[in-house]
């Protein structure tokens, strides 16, 4: 598995910046793994200062952002035919004040991680949480370390999708329904979260009680009041089913959302692909059962 990966400068410019935290945490993951990491200039060589991947073979140097780095990571997310070469998605640490951020660049790279359905990973939460899912689905014995992040009876969590997506949103939430129950309480924009408490309601949860929720619409500020809820540290997981085909009316308030996440790198936990979503369901339950 090979995972494109850049951080902006504030993430990895001294000892404990968010890039190495990942690394400090996740290392023994990420040997286990034998998870490639091709990486833009100054983040690769950040690390190897730092000695934190030390001897790890998958660690690979693409050029600076400046000459192109990030748009060749940008090319394999999507696959170049003609070397076979592809990446199964991109962990890109986020400082939401760096204007390289919202580069057009870096905001292909998110587009075509969800195009593709593939990880697009902007937090240290985000990173921590897809490593143990993935050392799960390899077979490895779950990380005491990784507890918290799998501690859903104390989490919020917020399902948000767009309209396009709404559908794929409905059938994820029945088809993972007690699972996501676990949680202490769920939260959700307009008429996404008016659907999934009919879904609830067909399903046999109270009437009286509703099983998500719900906020204003997004063009009518429910992705700000979400925001917020994510800068207080009161949300700590979102699942974002996003459209990345349509023009987003409202495009201001969506990436307020997604600058709080980054904001709070080490709380917060965020998916935007539905493949992505099923996956950690799918771990969540082999670890409860200790598989």
């Amino acid at each position: 598995m090979r995972l494109g990966l850049a951080a902006n400068q504030l993430h990895h410019n001294h000892d404990d910046a968010a890039l190495f935290r990942w690394l400090r945490t996740c290392g023994t993951g990420i040997r286990e793994l034998d998870l490639g990491l091709h990486a833009v200039g100054r983040t690769h060589d950040a690390i190897v200062r730092a000695g934190c991947l030390a001897g790890h073979s998958g660690l690979c140097r693409y050029p600076n952002g400046r000459e192109g780095g990030l748009m060749k990571l940008v090319a394999e997310v999507v696959g170049l035919p003609e070397s076979g070469r592809a990446l199964d998605g991109a962990i890109y640490l986020i400082d939401p004040v760096d204007p390289s951020s919202i580069f057009p660049e870096a905001v292909a790279l998110k587009r075509q991680c969800v195009i593709h359905g593939k990880p697009f990973i902007s937090t240290v939460a985000s990173a921590r949480d897809w490593i143990e899912m993935e050392r799960i689905h390899a077979g490895f014995a779950p990380d005491p370390g990784a507890d918290s992040l799998h501690a859903l009876e104390a989490q919020i969590l917020a399902l948000i999708a767009h309209d396009a997506m709404k559908p794929q949103m409905l059938a994820y939430a029945a088809e993972h329904f007690d699972l996501l129950s676990r949680f202490a309480r769920r939260i959700a924009t307009g008429t996404t979260g008016q659907r999934l408490n009919e879904l609830a309601w067909s399903r046999g949860w109270p009437r009286q009680r509703a099983w998500v929720d719900c906020y204003r619409s997004g063009p009518l500020g429910g992705d700000a009041q979400i925001a917020d809820l994510v800068l207080e540290r009161r949300c700590q997981r979102a699942i974002f089913f996003e459209d990345p085909h349509v023009a987003r009316q409202h495009e201001a308030d969506i990436q307020l959302l997604e600058r709080a996440v980054t904001t709070v790198t080490d709380e917060a936990v965020c998916m935007t692909s539905p493949r992505v979503a099923a996956r950690w369901a799918e771990a969540v339950r082999r670890r409860a059962r200790g598989e």
